[in-house]
C-alpha cells in the first residue's frame, strides 16, 4: 500500500501545480489542486479533454460541501449520509470562487466524497479539493491499475499512486440537485432504486436543461479496437463469419460455449454483475492489445444490477465505431 511519504509527496507535487494520479474505488483519477486554474489546465492538455466538459472535485468529507458549493438542498445531506464516502457524485450549485475550468462554465459544480483509503489520505493531507477525471485519455477506456495509467501516459503524470486495482472497477453515479427535482445524470454502482429510498421520491431522467456532467457523451469509454455488443447467439455467428474470412476476434463473452476457431481471442468475463463491473476495464484494456480487427461483447442482462454496464458499454460502441464518410 502507499506510504506516509509518498502522500507527502504527492501533496508537494499538487501544491506546486502538477498531477497526481490516485485510486479511487470507482476507477483511478487524474488530479489536480481544484483551486489552481494553471494546474486544472494541465488536465485538460494532458487527457485531450474538451474544456467545456466539467471535471469532478474531490473532497475528504461533506463537511467541505460549504467551500465549494452554494444553496445545498436537504436532499444532498441525505444522500451524503447515506452514501459519503462512496461512489456517488452530486452536482449542486456552484459557490462564487469555483473556477469556470472546473465546471466547465456552468453555474453547477460536481462534488464526491471517495472512500478508497489511498484517496482519503492524499484529501485530508492536502486539505483542499482535487480536480479529478478519470485517469485516460479523453473518451477512452477508463484506468483501473496503476499500471494503466502509467501506459496511458508515461512521464507526463508527475505522480502516480499504487493503490492497487479499483474495488468498484466503473465510475460513480452522479445525481443533480442543482433544479426542482434530484435527476439521475450517470448510472453507478449506487442504483437509482437505492437513491429513491433515501431520498423518499423519484428521480427525475436528465432533460434540456439539465447540467453537463462527466461521462455521459454519447461516446466514451471506447477501446481503439472497434467494439459490437450483441446477444450470444449472433455473437457466434459473426464472430464465425469474420474468422472465416481471416480475421482475428476478441471475444468478452459471458457464456461459457467458446467455439473452436481460428484466430479467435475468447475471454470469459464474470457472470455476476459485481465481478463484470470490477474487470470490465481492464478486460477492454486486454482485448484492445490482442491485436485484433473486432471486438465482440455479449450483451449484458436487461437487469437493473446491469444497468451501468450496459451504459458504459453502449457508449463504448459508440465511441469505437469508424467515422461515418462524408
Amino acid at each position: 500500500m502507499v506510504s506516509d511519504r509518498e502522500i507527502e509527496n504527492a501533496v508537494a507535487v499538487l501544491r506546486a501545480g502538477g498531477l497526481v494520479a490516485f485510486p479511487t474505488e470507482t476507477v483511478y483519477g487524474l488530479g489536480a489542486d481544484a483551486s489552481n486554474p494553471e494546474a486544472v489546465r494541465k488536465i485538460f492538455a494532458v487527457k485531450g479533454r474538451p474544456h467545456d466538459h466539467p471535471l469532478i472535485v474531490h473532497v475528504a468529507d461533506a463537511v467541505q460541501l460549504a467551500n465549494w458549493a452554494r444553496d445545498i438542498p436537504p436532499q444532498a445531506g441525505k444522500l451524503a449520509r447515506k452514501f459519503w464516502p462512496g461512489p456517488l457524485t452530486l452536482i449542486l450549485r456552484r459557490a462564487p470562487k469555483v473556477s469556470d475550468l472546473v465546471t466547465g462554465g456552468q453555474d453547477t459544480v460536481a462534488l464526491r466524497v471517495p472512500s478508497h483509503p489511498v484517496a482519503q489520505a492524499l484529501l485530508r493531507a492536502f486539505g483542499g479539493g482535487i480536480a479529478a477525471p478519470s485517469a485516460n485519455r479523453f473518451g477512452r477506456v477508463s484506468a483501473t491499475t496503476a499500471d494503466h495509467v502509467r501506459r496511458e501516459f508515461g512521464a507526463t503524470v508527475d505522480c502516480v499512486l499504487d493503490g492497487g486495482a479499483a474495488d468498484v472497477g466503473i465510475e460513480s453515479t452522479i445525481v443533480d440537485l442543482s433544479g426542482a427535482q434530484p435527476a439521475l445524470l450517470r448510472p453507478g454502482w449506487i442504483t437509482a432504486r437505492q437513491l429513491q429510498d433515501v431520498l423518499d421520491m423519484p428521480l427525475a431522467a436528465p432533460g434540456a436543461e439539465s447540467p453537463r456532467a462527466p461521462g455521459t457523451l454519447a461516446k466514451h469509454y471506447a477501446p481503439q479496437t472497434p467494439l459490437l455488443m450483441m446477444e450470444a447467439d449472433l455473437l457466434l455467428e459473426l464472430a464465425a463469419s469474420l474468422t472465416r474470412q481471416g480475421e482475428r476476434v476478441a471475444v468478452l463473452a459471458r457464456c461459457a460455449h467458446q467455439p473452436l476457431l481460428p484466430g479467435l481471442v475468447w475471454m470469459m468475463a464474470p457472470t455476476e454483475a459485481k465481478g463484470y463491473a470490477h474487470d470490465l476495464y481492464a478486460n477492454l484494456r486486454q482485448l484492445d492489445e490482442a491485436g485484433c480487427g473486432t471486438i465482440l461483447v455479449e450483451a449484458p442482462p436487461p437487469d437493473a444490477a446491469w444497468l451501468a454496464i450496459t451504459d458504459r458499454l453502449t457508449r463504448a460502441v459508440a465511441g469505437s465505431a469508424a467515422p461515418e464518410a462524408t
